[in-house]
């Protein structure tokens, strides 16, 4: 039967190996120094020293590395117990009849003499043996022959209680068979570009918000910087060898939580609620960088096949794991950087840069996406709306982490608006969410918090260049921006800007018929209603609606409940708004 784990640690043990200098192969300048702050930043997550087994150089034999590792298996070791193995040196690929083999290679190695390498895969068989739930594997070598799963299914919010009751075997490796990993040249001076990336992820840098350091967060952390380090020429290689827990560092924020439930509990209450947990966000494990194939020719192929409606709905989720990691308070601190505009006029680039890949994605679903694909839309909407987006800072920061969730909708919106697909544009204006981790229950459309947040910074907008004088000016910068992407997928040509307007229209009388405000956003149609009598843009599409009756499309396609009194409601709320500007 599987073993039953405890949702917290018990002892932590560590094998830390540092090799420079070889007895048979060429020295290497960093290693031991790595080993060694490997080992003192164990001490940081509560390592003892006691615990924590230390060879360097011609201490890490064949021998003295195995009898180490393999004394985790003889005793002293409990189910609840973590460990983690970290080495630095030389590493070597053989190819065998089933493929490439990896070995480590010890003080006293020869890769002449594959008898005197330690075989990767010989260590993960024998964690088998060892009872400790958690192993997490570090290995500053290139080698080949490593077999793992680049991540189960499992999401970037996890329960940090359940991460820990469950089993798991990790993996992180400085580099694959045919790289050549960078001994020196690193972030930090006298380590390895590998190590040096990893102390400073160990450090906090691939911490949550919340402060929690998971494994899978470091080994994405690592991969992603030692990916782009300019100097670099290896890539990472990580994954799971078993299980679907996460080794976590520090366990802190959770026992805080339990320690403050026991303090404030009554000894009278006998009920068995459980103990106390936190939903945290996991760094993704997916990156930019490492998300396959080409995502507009992807989805079509998804899209295109009913069939694949699982497929489509796991690679969307991939990108929009992906999207919330590049957006998330670790790329955009709501605290310490000041509000100038040129920080304001760079983090508006950053956001729009981050979102190209699941924009496409989003506007390719907006526009082809049948009943049964529209929920994935809504269900990736729906995730970046409620993604966490912190509760102090300058308010600018707070109010501007909306911005990526308005421009998905204008995108998604226009397509669908573009396809006359108003059971997308539904979709669009009124995912409900969450936006509140404290409002459980109290879900809203998703236009609601975005339009009120950016609402508020309306006039920041202003800093972006050429929008000084703007009356609307993101409405303006959204225009000229949203434009090539929409064009390139779905060549609009010159109906782009009446169907941007038209969007506008719509977005305000959803958002005037579903909130509680007596206001409604205007866009750049505000400003076309000067000087017309009857002939604006808002006039033309009231008019068409009236023409229509319970027949206008977005009527029938569930806007509005289908009810022409709540259209009619909402359009003079417009109308009063319209009549109170003095843009001219």
């Amino acid at each position: 039967m599987p073993m039953a784990y405890g949702s917290k640690y018990g002892r932590s043990h560590a094998l830390v190996v540092g090799i420079d200098d070889y007895k048979h192969v060429n020295p290497l300048g960093f290693a031991k120094n790595d080993a060694i702050a490997v080992a003192g930043a164990l001490q940081g997550f509560g390592f003892d020293e006691e615990d924590i087994v230390v060879l360097l150089d011609a201490e890490a034999t064949f021998a003295g590395i195995r009898n180490a590792y393999l004394k985790f298996a003889a005793g002293g070791v409990e189910p609840d117990d973590r460990i983690v193995f970290f080495f630095a040196g030389h590493g070597f690929t053989m190819s065998g009849t089933r493929g490439e083999v990896g070995f480590l290679v010890p003080y006293d190695g020869n890769p002449g003499e594959p008898r005197t390498l330690l075989r990767w895969d010989d260590l993960t068989r024998n964690a088998d043996l060892i009872p400790a739930k958690h192993m997490f594997f570090i290995m500053d070598a290139c080698y080949g022959g490593l077999a793992v799963q680049r991540a189960p299914s499992l999401g970037n919010m996890r329960f940090l209680g359940d991460m820990l009751r469950r089993h798991s075997r990790q993996v992180l490796t400085a580099g694959k068979a045919d790289e050549v990993v960078a001994d020196g040249g690193g972030v930090r001076p006298g380590h390895s570009m590998f190590t040096a990336h990893l102390l400073n992820g160990l450090e906090g840098a691939a911490a949550t918000k919340e402060g929690i350091l998971t494994a899978n967060g470091l080994m994405a952390y690592v991969y992603e910087k030692v990916g782009r380090d300019r100097d670099s020429h290896q890539t990472p290689h990580f994954g799971y060898v078993a299980g679907d827990g996460d080794f976590i560092f520090d366990t802190g924020p959770l026992d805080e939580l339990r320690s403050n439930a026991e303090a404030k509990a009554d000894p009278r209450q006998s009920g068995t609620t459980g103990q106390p947990d936190i939903l945290v966000n996991t760094a993704s494990q997916v990156t930019a960088g490492a998300l396959g194939p080409d995502p507009v020719e992807t989805t079509k192929e998804l899209l295109s096949d009913p069939g694949k409606r699982i497929k489509l709905d796991d690679f969307v989720s991939m990108h929009v794991r992906s999207f919330l990691e590049e957006i998330d308070e670790r790329q955009f601190p709501l605290h310490g950087a000041q509000p100038t505009k040129e920080e304001f006029v760079a983090r508006v680039q950053l956001y729009e840069r981050a979102a190209t890949n699941i924009q496409k994605i989003v506007i390719l679903l907006a526009r082809w996406a049948n009943s049964e694909q529209l929920p994935i839309l809504e269900k990736a909407l729906g995730r970046i709306a409620e993604s966490d987006k912190g509760g102090a800072g300058f308010k600018v920061w707070l109010k501007l982490a909306w911005y990526p969730v308005m421009y998905l909708v204008y995108s998604a919106g226009i397509a669908a608006l573009a396809a006359q697909r108003y059971d997308a544009l539904r979709v669009v204006l009124n995912t409900p969410v969450q936006p509140d981790a404290g409002s459980a229950g109290q879900a809203e459309p998703i236009i609601v918090p975005a339009v009120d947040a950016l609402s508020d910074i309306n006039d920041n907008f202003k800093l972006l260049p050429g929008r000084e004088r703007n009356y609307v000016p993101r409405s303006e910068h959204l225009l000229s921006v949203l434009q090539p992407p929409l064009e390139d997928l779905l060549f609009l040509g010159r109906s782009y800007e009446g169907l941007f307007n038209s969007f506008e229209i719509l977005l305000a009388l959803d958002y005037a018929d579903v909130s509680d405000s007596p206001w409604a956003p205007p866009g750049r149609f505000g400003y076309k209603q000067r000087g017309s009598i009857g002939d604006g843009p808002f006039d033309r599409l009231m008019a068409e609606a009236e023409r229509n009756g319970d027949s206008w499309a977005p009527l029938r396609s569930g806007l509005f409940g289908g009810s022409q009194a709540r259209l009619e409601t909402a359009s003079v709320k417009v109308r009063d708004v319209l009549k109170e500007l003095r843009w001219f």
